[in-house]
């Protein structure tokens, strides 16, 4: 997923194009032709949030931005498709944004309508309900979100509803997305079949229908006390209300029930009325009277409001009926109930057909028009999804390409007068700005109708930037193309993408969106293949999602005050200690932020350890799909683990073989007596390459690749010495060694790649070239079968007590010692043959991970290197240690 440019690289980024990096530069060894691409979504509020508080013009701040993180990217050691590049921000690229929505408008599934939207009052901006959390609250400014009535512009997802649901399973086949997000997306859709019944609800205002809110049983409802019998808590209300007052506006809200207002199955009447009702238990519902329901208009019923005001929450209040002569249909959060209008008058705009008719007339029309309907219950489906609402009230946009006519309408704008670019504006036009900036560009406002030619008026909404983001995947196909968002041939090559790489945090948003215009994109001329009948029209083939970076986060252990790093003392990094309180402070990994100052620069670790010991440790420190909870200080591991690499490389660069001999594949070495040392040696390498691959191209675990990768290196630092392992197999093994190291650690591959290829000064020149011209190294998986049956147990003895037990090939005995004892106990002596062997027992079992994690454990009371005695008991079925 390309970044937002917001002029800093943290560790989120970092991980992210680390992945997608190391995964690239693996498929590129593979001999695939690799696409990997890099943009900026460049439009979005902190622009524009900047340009107000400092008088910036919003483009200039973001190119800044730009230029600087590119800066950064480039520093991280990874390689992109630069020539690909764009941002959203240019009219090159927004225009075919534009282009589309004109497609969807063609359609009919990009429309304009009345609805009770999502406000944001800190950014004075309309959002969709995706971008509200559970708590109500903005998902950008986190200020609470207010409910308005506005005419906004819409695309119309819901006509796809079907397709998105029934598709997931091309997507959750051999776990190509993972079932989390799948989850995710079925909930959100949230299909729901069953029966649509009536509940009897008896009224005196039938013209009231378009202001219903909600429904309230009594007490003693049937359906209350029916639902009471298997849920607690409702029975423990019913219980409570029997002593509560009748004007009371307590209330329990029924979960996963709904109700849904008749009115919305007529044509004509607003879309508001699709939203399902909730219903209530509410004591001041009278049982013996209208059936025990009650229909809540909150706008024209005084008892409604107050019980409304305390339990709706953040939804405004809907007014319906007004005096004829000022019948606007605008909610007013502030009314008192000595406000509301509740006798008989006109219906306001908002209630579409109805609009404008009086109460009398609007009652006759609802109760024939509902008469004839007559469907007292049918089956039904309902959906949770709702039609994705695009416009924005801000300037950093793209503008929709709309002109508003006062004799034709809406008027689209013609294609070859695309892009309808946004005006630049000054500073000062800038500064302390409220609301919507191009309303008060009057010259960009103004223009004529493209049908009659008269004076008219350009739409000053500009559109979500999650419509930049739902289709940009698609241009890197054909970035450079200026008639078309892309060709078919170039978008059929290309599509869908193989590995998409992202935050889990995107799995309705962004990715439900990409999903919805790939597949409107099925049906029009510019990709009409969807990427085949196996696909049909998905963007993404494969998804990886990758864990949020958390940060050691330091706070008071009395007030729970985020503490900064200044403020404690971290002589003992285990023990942190408020210097204010000498208390020890409470440490946990959160999610970075500037509040709890835990925030970490990636440069910082770059300047010092270099990019790829900061790629290495960031994939190795946890799997790519979980939170990494970040910590500086084992990359000292990995940068011993590269010093040990450079040893190997150099040694091997030592052996000083004829070109000939050294620089031919390795994929077959059967003119190598593979038996012995040699054949359980090669047959390590190919199993540790094998896992390499499988974690690199299947299944995406990097951090148990860079195991293997240190696994690899400790098998050619243990085996190190030339007797011990034929040469040309050695030099084979450490060019596989560096190839496999090259994705995650490319700029230290080079380095070890040019000391492997260099000539000896009596072969003549050196031969240059890159590690990433070589072809991914070769799994000889039948060697290593025919090897790994010839590797045995070893008990391990220290000071003759077991203390661990390892896989080693048979020990050499005979050939080192030229013995005849192997089933005799033996005590290594100070011969060349004893010490070779001793060496050989040494090595193969140090080489292991047991004795590794054995001597860790036991934190440098016994190291085995330095052991006295060797003693070798039945041919290496046990060996002790004598230290």
């Amino acid at each position: 997923m390309f970044p937002y440019p917001s002029g800093k690289l943290h560790l989120g980024h970092l991980r992210v194009y680390t992945v997608s990096d190391v995964i690239a530069r693996f498929k590129h060894m593979q001999g695939h032709e690799v696409i990997h691409p890099i943009g900026w979504d460049a439009f979005g509020l902190p622009a524009e949030n900047a340009a107000i508080e400092r008088g910036l013009d919003p483009r200039s701040w973001t190119l800044d931005n730009i230029a600087r993180m590119k800066e950064q990217v480039v520093g991280m050691g990874g390689r992109w498709d630069w020539d690909r590049e764009f941002m959203t921000c240019d009219p090159s690229f927004y225009r075919h944004t534009q282009r589309l929505f004109l497609l969807l408008y063609e359609r009919g599934l990009a429309y304009q309508a009345e609805s009770l939207v999502n406000y944001d009052p800190v950014d004075k901006t309309v959002l969709a309900n995706e971008q509200v959390d559970a708590d109500g609250r903005s998902w950008r400014s986190g200020a609470k979100v207010q409910k308005r009535q506005l005419k906004q512009w819409f695309f119309r997802i819901t006509a796809f509803q079907e397709a998105l649901l029934n598709d997931l399973e091309i997507l959750s086949k051999e776990n190509l997305w993972p079932e989390r997000v799948i989850s995710m997306q079925k909930n959100w859709l949230g299909k729901s079949s069953g029966a649509r019944t009536h509940v009897d609800v008896f009224t005196t205002r039938p013209d009231t229908m378009v202001g219903v809110q909600y429904l309230a049983l009594s007490t003693t409802h049937p359906l209350s006390q029916e639902l009471a019998e298997s849920s607690p808590e409702l029975r423990r209300f019913l219980d409570a209300a029997v002593g509560l007052p009748p004007d009371s506006k307590a209330a329990f809200l029924l979960p996963g029930i709904h109700a849904i207002n008749p009115l919305s199955t007529v044509d004509g009447m607003p879309v508001l009325l699709r939203d399902p009702l909730p219903i209530y238990v509410a004591p001041y519902v009278v049982g013996n009277y209208a059936e025990g329901t009650v229909m809540g208009v909150p706008g024209h019923d005084v008892r409604d409001h107050g019980f409304w005001k305390q339990n709706g929450g953040p939804i405004g209040i809907r007014y319906v009926i007004e005096e004829p002569s000022s019948a606007d249909g605008f909610a007013r959060p502030n009314s008192s109930p000595e406000d509301l209008y509740t006798r008989k008058g006109a219906l306001t705009f908002s209630c579409g057909a109805l609009a404008g008719q009086t109460s009398d007339d609007a009652s006759e029309y609802i109760i024939r028009t509902l008469q004839e309907k007559g469907d007292l219950a049918q089956p039904a489906e309902r959906w949770r999804l709702r039609d994705w609402l695009i416009s924005r009230q801000r300037y950093w946009g793209t503008p929709i390409p709309i002109i508003h006519c006062s004799q034709c309408g809406a008027v689209p704008v013609p294609v070859e007068q695309l892009p309808v670019e946004l005006p630049p504006l000054t500073g000062d036009q800038w500064r302390g700005v409220k609301g919507n900036p191009l309303e008060h560009v009057h010259g960009w406002v103004s223009t004529s109708c493209p049908i009659c030619k008269k004076a008219a008026k350009r739409d000053t909404d500009t559109m979500d930037t999650f419509v930049d983001s739902s289709w940009y995947f698609l241009r890197f196909a054909d970035p450079h193309n200026r008639t078309l968002p892309f060709s078919e041939p170039s978008v059929d090559a290309a599509m869908p993408v193989d590995i998409y790489v992202g935050g889990v945090e995107h799995a309705i948003l962004h990715l439900l969106y990409a999903r919805f215009i790939s597949k409107f994109l099925a049906t029009t001329s510019l990709w009409p293949s969807g990427g085949g009948d196996a696909n049909r029209g998905e963007p993404f083939r494969r998804l990886i999602t990758q864990g949020m970076v958390h940060g050691k986060t330091y706070s008071d252990p009395v007030t729970g005050r985020f503490l900064h790093p200044s403020e404690v003392d971290l002589t003992d990094p285990t023990r942190p200690v408020v210097f204010a309180t000498s208390e020890l402070a409470k440490l946990t990994f959160e999610k970075m932020s500037k509040s709890k100052h835990n925030g970490v620069d990636p440069r910082d670790c770059i300047d010092k350890y270099g990019a790829d010991a900061t790629r290495a440790h960031i994939l190795f420190q946890a799997p790519v799909t979980e939170i990494l909870n970040w910590d500086e200080d084992p990359i000292v591991g990995i940068h011993r683990w590269l010093n040990r690499v450079w040893r190997v490389v150099l040694q091997t660069h030592d052996l000083s073989l004829p070109i000939a001999d050294a620089l031919p594949s390795i994929s077959n070495p059967a003119p190598l007596a593979l038996d012995g040392t040699d054949g359980s040696f090669w047959s390590d390498v190919q199993s540790i390459l094998k896992d390499i691959s499988t974690s690199l191209g299947r299944t995406y675990t990097l951090n148990t690749a860079v195991s293997s990768l240190i696994k690899l290196t400790n098998l050619l630092s243990a085996a190190s010495s030339p007797s011990a392992i034929s040469p040309q197999l050695y030099h084979g093994a450490t060019c596989a060694l560096i190839k496999a190291m090259a994705p995650v650690t490319p700029a230290f591959a080079e380095e070890c790649w040019e000391i492997l290829r260099s000539a000896r000064p009596d072969h003549g020149k050196p031969i240059h070239g890159s590690v990433f011209d070589e072809a991914w190294p070769h799994v000889d998986t039948d060697i290593g079968l025919a090897h790994t049956v010839r590797r045995q147990a070893c008990a391990v003895q220290v000071n003759g007590k077991l203390r661990f037990v390892v896989h080693i090939p048979p020990v050499p005995i005979g050939p080192l010692h030229g013995s005849s004892e192997v089933g005799k106990a033996r005590q290594m002596t100070d011969s060349t043959q004893d010490r070779e062997l001793r060496d050989w027992i040494r090595e193969n079992i140090l080489g292991t991970a047991e004795a590794q994690e054995w001597m860790k454990k036991c934190q440098g009371k016994w190291d085995l290197k330095e052991a006295r005695r060797v003693i070798v008991v039945r041919a290496g079925q046990t060996v002790n240690f004598v230290l």
